[in-house]
């Protein structure tokens, strides 16, 4: 593997086109996860992805995953959910405990990219209304499912979700797309592709094409207003 760029201080992120082929998108290594520096990268595409304590790894995907909120596909069964109205849904009401259930749920005995790092910086973005989490509830109020992610001009960035029941992800990802849709968002960066999200309605860009979206929408603004949803999942059908 080539030697990657090592990032120091404020020196900034090499070209995109410099990624590695493999492991695919790698960029660079170092620097930290202050808020700047995690602005400055998702204003490019980048985003953070590491196991506590190495080096911040630094990566840009060829092709990159994404979501086009008017694409959002519903299953016949995911509608049959929606429509029981089980679950209460709220937003940026427990991005902590959100960002918890990702970390937990998505270790595999081999640690988890959500360490304590990581947890302290997205908790800053949200502190300084940079990043956002949606909640789903059960009946009996207890937080099963959710996803938080970074908004940014007329993207969101998804960095991560959870179910703790069956479709609680899903139900998080219809009420963002709701939040998408009548704030004119662009679209939704998946990151990398999955056969979950791509049963979704996601697909796949190449990294160029993914940059044009960014250079077209990444100064917008939008109303922080926007960050409300209907307080139960059968609204929002």
């Amino acid at each position: 593997m080539q030697a990657l760029p090592q990032l120091r201080g404020d020196s900034p992120f090499p070209p995109t086109d410099q990624a590695l082929e493999y492991p695919n998108g790698l960029l660079a290594v170092g620097g930290d996860l202050s808020a700047g520096r995690l602005l400055e990268a998702y204003r490019r595409g980048i985003f953070p992805w590491y196991e506590e304590p190495q080096p911040v790894l630094w990566w840009t995907p060829q092709p990159r995953s994404v979501l086009f909120p008017e694409k959002l596909h519903i299953s016949r069964s995911l509608r049959k959910t929606l429509r029981r109205a089980n679950y209460a849904l709220s937003v940026d009401q427990d991005f902590e405990a959100v960002m918890r259930q990702c970390a937990q749920l998505r270790g595999d005995g081999l640690g988890t990219w959500i360490g304590d790092d990581m947890l302290a910086a997205y908790c800053d973005l949200h502190y300084i209304g940079h990043a956002h989490s949606i909640e789903v509830l059960n009946q009996q109020g207890d937080l099963v499912g959710g996803l938080y992610g970074v908004a940014l001009g007329g993207v969101f960035f998804g960095e991560s979700m959870f179910s703790a029941e069956t479709d609680t992800s899903k139900i998080a990802l219809v009420g963002l797309v709701h939040i998408m849709r009548r704030g004119g968002f662009r679209l939704i960066d998946c990151q990398v592709e999955s056969e979950h999200m791509n049963s979704l309605g996601a697909e796949s860009i190449s990294r160029l094409d993914f940059e044009a979206h960014l250079d077209q929408t990444i100064d917008a603004a939008h109303d922080p207003g926007l960050w409300r949803l209907p307080a139960n999942c059968g609204e929002l059908l």
